[in-house]
């Protein structure tokens, strides 16, 4: 039987990466996100993956998705922030309140709607990052957004029994999420970053996407948080 997937968030960068091996798969592929647009240039490129355009925020909304679905066998829940990064003396609390209503409660509702129409073996995996875990510099605000995110897990992975519920905490990867940065800058940071990496190189939306995958579907996997970094825990190495 095919199973049912929704990602959140699917219209660009690993959400949208996700939903492509998904479908690849086998899985049907629903996809939500607020911004038509980025849905219509989805739906042009990829029509095997069908979209909603829904605010991840907005309860009544995913209320209205989830019954329309009906039984989904995987949420997988992708939406992201940029703000709430800086030094802490200077951070616009506005700013990190932004960065939370943009990531963290969009997440929690995500799973308040998806509770009764998950499948009673199925998965709940959300996406955090490793600012959330590492002490980086200026990172305090967004850092403590993703160490938000990523502690839901643990303890959903035993409210929601037999439901699993993961997460993938990513390093530095080449999505949309570096927009803000002028191209010639985020090249040369890109090129920065891989250089200090065990891996030598920065991930592409579709590496992560592998783990985000590995973690909806495995189904011994639970309450755990996978890193896909680089390795950029094991701090600097050697040139």
């Amino acid at each position: 039987m095919t199973s049912t997937s929704l990602v959140i968030g699917g219209t660009s960068g690993i959400g949208l990466a996700t939903a492509i091996r998904l479908a690849a798969a086998g899985d049907t592929v629903h996809i939500a996100a607020r911004r038509t647009d980025r849905l219509a240039a989805v739906a042009a490129e990829h029509p095997e993956l069908i979209g909603h355009s829904v605010d991840a925020g907005d309860r009544g909304a995913l209320d209205a998705l989830f019954a329309e679905l009906g039984t989904v066998d995987r949420l997988i829940v992708t939406v992201a922030s940029n703000a709430g990064m800086g030094p802490i003396a200077g951070l616009e609390l506005t700013a990190l309140r932004d960065a939370f209503d943009a990531k963290y409660w969009p997440t929690v509702t995500s799973i308040q709607a998806a509770i009764p129409h998950l499948k009673a073996d199925g998965s709940i995996t959300l996406i955090g990052a490793i600012t959330g875990r590492m002490g980086m510099s200026e990172t305090a605000g967004i850092g403590s957004l993703n160490a938000a995110v990523e502690g839901l897990v643990q303890p959903l992975a035993t409210e929601l029994a037999p439901i699993r519920v993961n997460a993938v905490s990513p390093g530095g990867v080449d999505t949309p999420w570096w927009d803000f940065v002028p191209a010639e800058v985020r090249e040369q940071l890109f090129a920065q970053t891989a250089a200090t990496l065990p891996v030598r190189h920065v991930a592409t939306a579709d590496e992560i996407a592998e783990a985000v995958v590995f973690a909806a579907t495995s189904r011994n996997v639970t309450g755990t948080v996978i890193e896909t970094d680089g390795g950029a825990h094991l701090g600097s190495v050697a040139a």
